[in-house]
């Protein structure tokens, strides 16, 4: 038999998870890690967290699975996508926290490169928008701020990271300083035409190239592990941040293919082939994960609050003792009464990027309970999703596509039955969960398997492909009409001055 194992670093939780050849989940092991919470719009992690939780889940992974190490034919990395890392060359130290993703700190930064007119330069060669979402102002603020950090980079003494580059370099002991084209992708450094770090992006943030690491197809050789840290040197055949990983691991491989993740944020992906397609729409662009070969894009919309709202009645409100209750409370009234709940916690990602904007409950009565803003809160996700596949579909037909027919779901809120019967609803097209609902962690082993020849190529990978259950529409058109009217008044209110 032969096993692939997946390294799957997310933003709340290390995982690691051993494959058998047809995709099929053996073992999986999970630790969850700190937050870290400097202030108000800061999010940190501790690199050495990251590292060790995922080395102890990797081993008790093969642990679990009775599995000798030879057993295992490639290593697939996929991770939290645009958090930052920086740290020493020699010693290998972080010179500085992991600033991640949801952080907001350099906005002004962003607000900065905007008034200089840089914002079409960033579009046109990354695909993305001037954010504090990506990686690329977040590394200037470590260089800013952290005191010797700007001269030791341009020394060449300090080394920059996603997480995928930084796990790397622990596996390989400091021997390989690399990531793969669709993490590159994500931090506003990168062009993605050329596939090279870019001078006059690198220029405009002030960042010296030589803090960069080697951006390598999605499959390919990224090093081999040390024998020390699972008994073997394993070969890492795949990299790839953790939604375009997703799309891979969805086998949505062809033009107008759809996938969303439900888990902290949702991230809805499109596959646009190898047209490089600027959104009208409020979407980014983003290289997708792929084997080399011509590059391929996607349209990408991101919600920074997606299941992260059930942490929120959970730990904030005190409102469910633990997340799993929250379908069976919001299955306790027939709909959500009237209230609409916004939860721009950290602003609003696209399709609508309102950085400012703040979380909102309307239409509260006395009758209000629980239960209603229990069901506002799942509808919230499902309503920004709706938003982002409208937003796509009007993008594809602009390019003389067609929209998108069917949505293929994964992530850890999918399993919530509810949650995806009110997506269908709200889109009007099928809504397809697959039997192997972690579809990110079997990318990255896909993309290991397709390096070591596991695989012969993306048509078997296809035909792995299968369905657990199909949520169809039973709203008509014109009551969702009314549901997204209501949502997009809501989010008027949370955005105006």
């Amino acid at each position: 038999m032969t096993y692939l194992l997946a390294l799957d670093q997310g933003t709340s939780s290390s995982r690691s998870i051993v494959f058998d050849r047809q995709g099929r989940v053996v073992t999986m092991a999970q630790r969850e890690f700190r937050q870290i919470y400097p202030q108000p719009g800061w999010v940190e992690h501790d690199p050495r967290d990251l590292w060790q939780t995922q080395l102890e889940t990797a081993r008790e992974a093969l642990k679990q699975a009775k599995l000798r190490t030879d057993q295992i034919q490639a290593v697939g990395i996929t991770n939290q996508r645009e958090t930052t890392l920086v740290w020493n060359r020699q010693t290998g130290e972080p010179v500085y926290n992991a600033i991640v993703w949801q952080d907001r700190r350099a906005e002004n930064t962003c607000a900065e490169l905007r008034e200089r007119g840089a914002s079409d330069t960033v579009l046109q060669k990354t695909g993305l928008r001037i954010d504090a979402y990506f990686s690329g102002t977040k590394l200037k603020w470590i260089l800013d701020h952290v005191p010797g950090a700007r001269e030791q980079a341009e020394r060449g003494e300090l080394a920059f990271g996603t997480v995928d580059s930084w796990l790397i370099w622990q596996l390989t002991g400091g021997e390989r300083h690399v990531t793969d084209v669709s993490n590159a992708s994500r931090t506003m450094l990168f062009n993605v035409h050329t596939r090279e770090w870019d001078d006059e992006l690198l220029a405009l943030l002030d960042i010296p190239k030589r803090l960069m690491p080697e951006a390598l197809p999605s499959s390919a050789h990224f090093g081999r592990m040390k024998a020390e840290w699972l008994g073997a040197p394993l070969e890492i055949g795949g990299v790839a941040g953790d939604q375009q990983s997703a799309l891979f691991g969805q086998a949505c491989f062809t033009a107008g293919m759809a996938k969303n993740t439900y888990g902290t944020g949702c991230f809805m992906l499109m596959h646009t082939g190898e047209r490089f397609q600027v959104s009208e729409n409020g979407l980014i662009t983003t290289a997708t994960a792929q084997p080399p070969g011509p590059q391929q894009y996607a349209l990408e919309g991101s919600v920074f609050i997606g299941g992260a709202v059930v942490q929120w009645l959970r730990d904030g409100l005190k409102a469910i003792p633990s997340s799993s209750e929250v379908q069976s409370l919001a299955e306790s009234v027939p709909d959500a009464g009237g209230v609409v709940l916004v939860p721009a916690f950290t602003g609003l990602g696209a399709p609508y990027w309102q950085p400012e904007a703040r979380g909102s409950i309307t239409g509260l009565t006395r009758g209000t309970t629980m239960a209603h803003i229990a069901r506002a809160a799942l509808e919230s996700i499902a309503f920004q999703s709706a938003a982002l596949l409208d937003a796509m579909s009007r993008d594809a037909l602009a390019a003389g596509g067609v929209p998108v027919s069917e949505l293929r779901v994964d992530g850890g809120a999918c399993a919530n039955n509810l949650l995806m019967q009110i997506q269908a609803d709200l889109l009007g097209i099928p809504v397809v969960r697959p039997a192997v609902i972690e579809t990110t962690a079997l990318g990255a082993a896909y993309l290991a398997g397709l390096h070591s020849g596991v695989y012969g190529g993306l048509d078997e990978l296809s035909k792995q492909w299968r369905a657990e259950r199909t949520f169809h529409p039973t709203l008509s058109r014109e009551r969702a009409a009314e549901k997204m009217a209501q949502w997009e008044h809501a989010v008027r209110q949370t955005v105006a001055p």
